[in-house]
Parts: C-alpha cells; sequence; structure tokens
C-alpha cells in the first residue's frame, strides 16, 4: 500500500496571472502558501483483476482507457503504469469546489503515488509541471499553474510565470516572528458554496485571448498587487498585506460577473466591520473560502458565526507533496 498526500493552498497575492492565456503574452507572479488540509491518495494491488477507483463516485473498470476519471485515467498513461489490480483511493479534508486548489492536490498526490508504485523519484517542479501538463495540456482546463505548483512544493512561495511556460519558484523571506502573526491572525471561512473553478475560469480566459482591455488592466494590477504583497509579506508589515488583499479582492470582483454576489458581499462588508483588516474570496470566486487577516480575532469569529459561517482553522504546511506511507 501507498500513500501520499498534498496539501491545499490560499493565495497571498498575484492570483489569476498564473493562467497561460495570460502569462503567456505578458508573465505572471503571484505568491501561494500550503496549508495543513490536504487530499490523500491510496494505492494498493488488489486480487481480482482490473481497476477500482473510490473517489466521490465509484468505477470498476478492466483497462485504464475505460476510466471515466479523466485525472486518473490521464495520470495512470503519463506514469506508464503497466499493472491492471490496482485500487485507487481518494480521501480529502475538505471539498472540492472550495477556491482551494483542491484539483491540482489531487492530481500532484495521485502523480506522487503513481511514481512511487513504479519507484520513480520525482522533484517537486518536475511534479508540478506533469499535474499542468494533465490537467491544462491534455484535459483542456482553463485553469493557472499555481494549485499544482504550490501542492507540490509546499510552504510560502512567490512564483514567477515566464512568457515561454517556465516557472521559476522561490521560498519567501519571512520572519519567524511574521510567520506567525499571519498564521495566528489569517482565518478561514467557508461560505456553504461550492462551484466549478473552470466555469468562473473560462470567462478570465476568453477575454484575456481576445486581449480584452479592461481584463488585461485588471491583470496587470493584480500582478502589481502580488509584488507589493510579496514585499509587505518580507518586511513584516502585515497591516499593508491586510490591506493589499482589501484592494484585490475589489479588483477581482470587477474581473467577472460571477465573482460574487450578494451575501457573500454582504458577509464582506460584515466582517470587515467586525474586526478584520482585509480579506477576500479564495480561489477562482463564486464561493467556497473568504479569507480575513484579523485586527481583532474574537470580535471577527463571533461576527462570522452570528452569519452562520463555519471556520476552517489551518496551520502552514512546509513538506508539499510526499509519500506517507
Amino acid at each position: 500500500m501507498i500513500i501520499t498526500r498534498s496539501p491545499l493552498r490560499i493565495s497571498l497575492g498575484g492570483g489569476g496571472t498564473d493562467l497561460p492565456s495570460y502569462y503567456q503574452e505578458h508573465g505572471g507572479f503571484l505568491v501561494g502558501a500550503a496549508i495543513d488540509k490536504y487530499v490523500f491518495i491510496i494505492i494498493s494491488n488488489r486480487f481480482a483483476q482490473g481497476y477500482l477507483l473510490k473517489y466521490s463516485q465509484h468505477e470498476e473498470v478492466l483497462t485504464a482507457a475505460e476510466i471515466q476519471h479523466p485525472i486518473i485515467r490521464e495520470s495512470l498513461l503519463a506514469t506508464g503504469v503497466v499493472q491492471k489490480n490496482l485500487e485507487i483511493t481518494s480521501i480529502a479534508d475538505l471539498p472540492a469546489g472550495t477556491g482551494l486548489g483542491s484539483s491540482g492536490s489531487f492530481t500532484t498526490a495521485l502523480l506522487k503515488a503513481l511514481h512511487a508504485y513504479n519507484k520513480n523519484l520525482i522533484s517537486p517542479a518536475e511534479l508540478g509541471e506533469q499535474a499542468c501538463q494533465i490537467e491544462i495540456e491534455k484535459l483542456g482546463e482553463p485553469i493557472g499553474k499555481q494549485d499544482q505548483y504550490v501542492a507540490a512544493v509546499g510552504g510560502i512561495t512567490a512564483f514567477t510565470f515566464h512568457k515561454d511556460g517556465r516557472v521559476e519558484y522561490r521560498p519567501c523571506k519571512i520572519s519567524e516572528e511574521t510567520l506567525f502573526n499571519l498564521e495566528d491572525n489569517l482565518l478561514l471561512f467557508f461560505t456553504g458554496y461550492s462551484r466549478s473553478a473552470s466555469v468562473i475560469l473560462k470567462d478570465q480566459n476568453d477575454r484575456s485571448k481576445k486581449n480584452d482591455p479592461a481584463m488585461l488592466d485588471n491583470l496587470h494590477f493584480t500582478k502589481e498587487l502580488g509584488h507589493q504583497s510579496l514585499a509587505a509579506l518580507e518586511g513584516g508589515n502585515l497591516e499593508e498585506f491586510a490591506r493589499l488583499m482589501d484592494v484585490h479582492w475589489q479588483r477581482k470582483k470587477a474581473r467577472s460577473a460571477g465573482m460574487s454576489n450578494d451575501r457573500i458581499n454582504e458577509w464582506y462588508d460584515h466582517a470587515m466591520a467586525s474586526g478584520a483588516l482585509g480579506g477576500k474570496l479564495i480561489g477562482a470566486g463564486g464561493g467556497g473560502f473568504l479569507m480575513f487577516y484579523a485586527g481583532d480575532k474574537t470580535k471577527l469569529r463571533h461576527a462570522m458565526r452570528e452569519k452562520g459561517l463555519q471556520e476552517v482553522r489551518f496551520r502552514f504546511d512546509f513538506e508539499g507533496t510526499k509519500v506517507v506511507i
């Protein structure tokens, strides 16, 4: 039996500039952080022939080509696993479609497990790139590269997406005191909405390809906010980081009509009046998790609880995708 785990992620600045439709023309930049909420993949041999797959559905098929789950099918084909008596199970700490990059975490955890099964070593950079090739190139999802790379690498990391597709990254130089304060004061609240990131991002993707001026101006500004957010984090200025989160969210809402709704806006405004210094909706938008940097954690938690939002407490993950057993 092989068990792997891959962390989910939060974006700390510059999110949206990691889509090929943008960075291939203009270059992208963002800061992302892995958190200690995981997708687990379990692979084991079975006595019966064929594949038994357990995720949100169950599948039992004889060949990889028959597998309905596109990521599992393409990952098996990409890694050249020839065994045809495998059971593959996925378990997640949090539901899919909540803006924390679960698809990228699923893909990296699965690929890591399949490479371990083949007794192959794979670096975090290679793992992130192979996951991107499967989701973006083979399956044509209109998504970016941050989910796969943040999951593979872990930590709080600055990513540069070059026009030729190369991805450079480095750990953010954050002091221990700043790291602890950031971890203590970033709060996540579930909106209760799940949604498909692909549907939300398709509009951004299409408009970027058409060189829509409003969309490109928005993404140029967002990329600059990513650089400013990195400077604030590395300079230990967390109040400035919180202010930039709010600026980012106001710009992000203008990117697409599906980015927010009246209820999310009401919750956000209530939080900002109740102890939050800045915040935004994590991920593509339309639902998932609201994240706030709190000036008064107790007041903010009470305010969100009054509105019926459930908090998910987290720490940062610095290990990335790994073999657990």
